[in-house]
């Protein structure tokens, strides 16, 4: 007998989480640990209100610029077990942040296989290509 799609004991059947290129999402960074869900990825869901799915590549302009900005990722926050960011650490950072670093001739450097899909809705992929570390 088929199972009623609407059983609550029935396992989600979730689709992987697909980077910009469509591929499949790869680990954007465990040193420091990243992602909204904090598992590595730049994984997103429905409380991610800030979109964390650009897997950015750190750089000291970058940093200096965020900071400026009103979102300092330098500085260690030890309370919440934040060691801060150095040039060439890898971070889920938010896609709206990224497009306004991007818009203001600040953006972070980009892993595309690491970066999830949702950051499409924010950020343009010709974009994101133009900063990416992992295009051939």
């Amino acid at each position: 007998m088929p199972r009623d799609v609407s059983d609550p004991h029935r396992p989600e059947q979730q689709r992987p989480a697909r980077n910009v290129l469509g591929g499949t999402l790869l680990n954007c960074s465990t040193k420091p640990l990243t992602g909204f869900f904090r598992d590595g990825c730049c994984n997103t869901g429905p409380a991610d209100i800030g979109s964390h799915t650009v897997c950015a590549v750190m750089t000291e302009e970058f940093l200096a610029y965020s900071k400026h900005a009103g979102n300092d990722l330098s500085t260690p926050v030890p309370e919440y077990g934040f060691a801060g960011l150095k040039a060439g650490d890898r971070w889920c950072l938010c896609a709206p942040r990224w497009q306004e670093a991007f818009e203001a001739g600040h953006p972070p450097k980009v892993m595309l296989t690491a970066t999830h899909e949702g950051a499409l809705e924010y950020c343009g992929l010709s974009d994101l290509k133009k900063h990416a570390v992992d295009l051939n």
